[in-house]
């Protein structure tokens, strides 16, 4: 698709966005392959394993797909598949060559979650001997409804930053940067990111104070700040963002708040 848009070759960036629909396709499948095996409890599959158990209710055993770490990076990888293709289906007539570095960047990123499932955290290994039965999801998890609200709300807001932070990319690649288009495109993502976000951390304030016993809402531990920190630099985004629509002014430090904002949902 780089080169594609470098030569301005039409069929080498239709293959780019078709490919945008193939990777959604393909981790939907093998997202909804184990929410099957969850709850078919085939505890053959290392996931199933780690997180299932018979007696856990069928509505907690559909979403301990995000109750570890491998579940949630496949269900990381299905949102950020989705919003690739939502992102092609939704501009890729725009003319110019800011999209299809947008779409570039967004499926590198894909590519780089793809690879750590079939890597190290991969959901899908077999263990043998085959367990009878799995310990079941971590008790603190099953026992509140916030669970099937929050991590999803909070994937939403994570994953959602990747695609102003794919605009910016695509701005700077493709020598845009100076124009408007990308600038009202990242806006509008970001202050949808922005909102699944905050109504993430709302969420994840109420579920501590009820099930945690912390005495709380907010105890500054890494989790909570670990999404309090791309929420206070997204929102310093869609601030500064105002002045460079009016003035033109602060480019490069909206472009770095976009970066940075990326940089710490990653890590």
């Amino acid at each position: 698709m780089v080169l594609g848009a470098r030569r301005e070759r039409a069929r080498w960036i239709g293959a780019g966005y078709t490919a945008a629909y193939v990777q959604f396709g393909m981790v939907t499948v093998a997202t909804f392959a184990m929410i099957f095996a969850l709850v078919s409890h085939d505890f053959s599959v290392s996931y199933v394993a780690q997180v299932g158990s018979r007696a856990t209710p069928l509505f907690y055993t559909v979403i301990s797909l995000w109750g570890a770490l491998e579940g949630s990076i496949l269900f990381w990888a299905w949102v950020l598949s989705l919003l690739t293709a939502l992102v092609v289906f939704w501009n890729r007539d725009r003319v110019g060559n800011l999209i299809p570095y947008t779409t570039a960047t967004m499926l590198g990123t894909g590519v780089f979650f793809q690879f750590l499932l079939v890597g190290a955290a991969t959901p899908f290994g077999l263990v043998s001997p085959v367990p009878a039965d799995g310990p079941g999801p971590n008790p603190l998890l099953q026992n509140h409804i916030l669970m099937g609200v929050h991590p999803p709300l909070l994937y939403l807001g994570y994953v959602g930053m990747t695609v102003p932070f794919a605009f910016a990319i695509g701005a700077m690649a493709s020598g845009e940067v100076a124009g408007d288009a990308w600038i009202r495109l990242s806006r509008r993502w970001t202050l949808g990111a922005w909102a699944f976000l905050s109504a993430a951390i709302i969420a994840g304030m109420w579920w501590s104070y009820e099930v945690l016993g912390w005495g709380g809402y907010w105890a500054w531990d890494p989790v909570e700040n670990a999404s309090f920190l791309p929420w206070l630099t997204a929102t310093a985004f869609l601030h500064s963002v105002m002045v460079q629509e009016r003035r033109g002014l602060l480019r490069l430090w909206n472009l770095n708040l976009i970066v940075a904002t990326f940089a710490l949902t990653i890590l």
